[in-house]
């Protein structure tokens, strides 16, 4: 389990099938059955192949974070001193289920996280850092870079 070695290539319509539900995951069956030129019931094999190889890991709707009042998008780099199992488990545990986070990456470079954290406001970030981040024991560097104007933000991968 986990090795790819086993699972069999992907062929041009499940490329077509991952690439048409990145740009509309709610496109039924029967839609992408049409687009592949295929019945209803091999796409549906397919895709539910692709699902139950991990392909595809779930569906959801992409929100619009300045609609919701999320106007603070923040690159937040840490360091800890001294790293520990029981350290990094402890922090990762946090992060993991806090909302504000949308991304945590241990990284390479002069910092070990990297984390993607929204917020109302530049106050409501004071609030996550300060109620948050410098409760964790261990940091010995935090920087934060805010996002001034977003370019680019997909959630969409390359395939094919």
């Amino acid at each position: 389990m986990g090795s790819t070695a086993s699972k069999p290539a992907l062929d041009s319509a499940d490329l077509t099938i991952l690439s048409l539900l990145q740009q509309d995951g709610t496109m039924s069956n029967a839609q992408l059955a049409e687009h592949l030129s295929l019945s209803v019931t091999p796409c549906w094999r397919r895709l539910k192949r692709l699902q139950d190889e991990g392909y595809i890991t779930g569906y959801q709707a992409n929100l619009n974070r300045r609609k919701l009042g999320l106007d603070v998008l923040a690159f937040v780099q840490l360091r800890f001193m001294v790293v520990t199992d029981a350290s990094v488990k402890q922090f990762e545990e946090i992060i993991r289920v806090h909302p504000a986070v949308l991304s945590c990456h241990k990284i390479t470079g002069e910092a070990d996280y990297m984390l993607q954290v929204v917020a109302a406001d530049l106050d409501a970030y004071s609030d996550f850092v300060e109620a948050l981040l410098r409760q964790v024991p261990g940091i010995s560097m935090m920087h934060s870079s805010l996002a001034m104007r977003e370019i680019k933000a997909v959630n969409r991968f390359p395939v094919g």
